[in-house]
This record gives C-alpha cells, structure tokens and sequence, in this order.
C-alpha cells in the first residue's frame, strides 16, 4: 500500500528548489522564485513565508536569504561520525608539514563533499568551501576515494556522466579506469590542473578496519610551485605519513 500524497511531495520539491535557487543566488525577490519556478507571485510568497516560520530563511529587505538554521543542521551532518571529527586536526596537521592546502572530502550521493579545508602556510585559494560539492573524477582526493570503491558504485559515477571542469579534466571512461588501476597499486592519486587551470593536487584515500573507503586527504597548489619530485615524490611521502597515522587512530579507537 502506498500511502504518498502526490500533492505533498511535490509541495516538498518545490520548497526544496527555492532553497536550492536562493542558495545558488544569494538570495532571491518572490519575483525572482515565481519565475524561475514558473509559479504565481502568490505561491512563491506562500512557500517563501512558510520557510520563514519555520526558520529556514530570513527577509530582509523585501530580500529573502538562507537562515543561521543550516548552521546547526551542517555542523550536526559534519560532526555526525567520530571519523569525520578527528580528521579535521590531521588535515591541519598535513597543511603545516606539506606548507599547501589540505582537504578531507569525503563521498555522498556519488559526488565529493569538502568536510575540512586548512590553509598551509604557502597554499592558494582553490575553492574548496567546507560542504562544497565535487565531481570525484576531476580532483586527486576523489579519484583516491573512486579507486577505492566499488566497481558497481564507479560504474554509476561514471554513468552520470564525467563533467569537463578544464581542459586536462578527464572525460574518458576507459582513461579513468585506467588511472584508477594506477592509483591502486601506489596508493596516491594526481589531478594535474584538471579541477583548477593552475592548480595540482595529490590525495590519498583513508580505509577503516574493515578496508572500507571513509575519504580522503589531498594537498594542493600552484603549478608552478607543485612539479617536479616535490609533487611526484615528496608530497606523496608527507600525504601518505599523515593518512597511515590517521588510519592508526581509527584503528585503535
């Protein structure tokens, strides 16, 4: 017996996408969601005033934008396994020895998510925002966690369709099968300015007891900086020291 209402789901998708539009916006006028939405000025302010008592939208100004609320939500998903917590001091741990950007990100919905970002003490801005969402193929840190998978959960990723972020971004279905055999014998994956013109990266991925993917650590920045044996060989050593130490932690926790 299927007891969804059809009326209350698509009530549900639609507030869904005013949160998506006003996010991807910075805001939005019952205007600007009437017609993008393709609804009446009156349902949008219907919705927009709804979401208002219910927290998870502010107006100002005739303006609405998203509320505080999703603080407490994002920091309860982010903290949600001890894992998650206890990476955040080895990525700063990694940032201070390497001198580059450190991430963990982690895999949800066949995407990557940055959980934690720290800035080294010579690292660049390379847009990698805490929550923010990421093709796995295209970054060091997710071909790390792609190598560790499935090869029923690649096939899906791959399936979905591997998005050009530039022009080294691979696009390739057998190119990136064959990287990731690759990445598996040595443990590390490269993204060569294939996320960010400019920008190389190297990540490893962080397995449980079990061998179970949980994400991955990368460093990243200029090209110019990150070649030669410091990319190819010394960052490798340093990412793969701090990932087995933390691979220890979960161990003995």
């Amino acid at each position: 017996m299927n007891d969804t209402n059809p009326e209350t789901l698509t009530t549900i998708e639609q507030a869904f996408e005013i949160l998506e539009l006003i996010h991807s916006n910075n805001g939005g006028k019952p205007t600007d969601i009437a017609d993008s939405m393709d609804v009446s000025s009156s349902t949008a302010h219907r919705y927009l005033n709804t979401l208002v008592e219910k927290g998870y939208l502010v107006k100002e100004d005739g303006v609405y934008y998203l509320a505080l609320k999703f603080l407490t939500l994002g920091e309860r998903a982010r903290t949600r396994k001890n894992v998650y917590t206890s990476a955040e001091e080895y990525a700063d741990m990694l940032a201070e020895e390497s001198g580059c950007r450190s991430t963990f990100i982690v895999e949800e919905n066949l995407q990557g998510i940055y959980l934690y970002t720290s800035a080294g003490s010579h690292s660049v801005w390379t847009q990698s925002t805490i929550g923010k969402r990421i093709p796995l193929h295209a970054t060091a840190g997710g071909k790390a966690i792609l190598a560790s998978l499935s090869d029923d959960k690649v096939a899906r990723i791959i399936d979905q369709g591997l998005e050009r972020k530039t022009s080294s971004t691979i696009t390739s279905a057998s190119t990136l099968r064959e990287q990731l055999t690759t990445i598996r014998d040595r443990g590390y994956a490269f993204n060569r300015e294939e996320q960010i013109q400019g920008v190389n990266a190297v990540g490893a991925p962080v397995t449980d007891n079990s061998g179970e993917v949980i994400g991955a650590f990368s460093v990243s920045g200029p090209s110019n900086r990150l070649n030669g044996d410091r990319f190819t060989s010394e960052l490798p050593q340093i990412l793969l020291g701090i990932t087995n130490e933390y691979e220890l932690r979960i161990t003995l926790s």
